[in-house]
């Protein structure tokens, strides 16, 4: 018998490094539904920085998906910029600087907003991804020009 083929650090590496790079031509795409499908069926999204009503974490692909479903409804991006990635001592995990700009469809108003994103990555999908991002920024961008001139935000 032979042993179990192994990955070796990078060959997960890349795998890491292109399952982003594949997130973000989705993401660009609007191609929401095969960007939430990247992750691993068992793989979470979590939100640190959540207020209020926003979820703080999701369980699995399937609550990827569904937190997903309306996301062009509300946001056009129309740029990502990738200011870094980090190499972490683990393979499969990611630290990225990026932000993304675009329009709000509700309000037409420009945003752009800075992430620091923290990615794992297995064979499945992604594991983990927890998305550190300016909430104050983004729901600035969600209050009409017309309410925003006369003071009322």
């Amino acid at each position: 018998m032979s042993a179990p083929v192994t990955e070796n650090d990078d060959v997960r590496r890349l795998r890491a490094h292109r399952t982003f790079d594949r997130a973000v031509e989705l993401l660009l795409g609007h191609d929401m539904m095969k960007f939430a499908r990247l992750w691993a069926p068992d793989g979470t999204m979590d939100f640190p920085f959540a207020v209020a009503d926003q979820p703080s974490h999701l369980q699995g692909r399937e609550a990827v998906v569904e937190y997903l479903s309306d996301y062009t409804a509300m946001v056009d991006v129309r740029d990502v910029r990738v200011h870094k990635i980090h190499s972490t001592g683990d393979p499969d995990t990611l630290v990225v600087e990026w932000e993304a700009s675009g329009l709000v469809a509700t309000t037409g108003r420009k945003y752009r907003l800075p992430y620091i994103a923290v990615i794992t990555v297995g064979p499945d999908g992604i594991r983990s991804y927890r998305d550190y991002w300016n909430l104050a920024l983004a729901a600035d961008a969600f209050v009409p020009a017309d309410r925003l001139a006369a003071g009322v935000a």
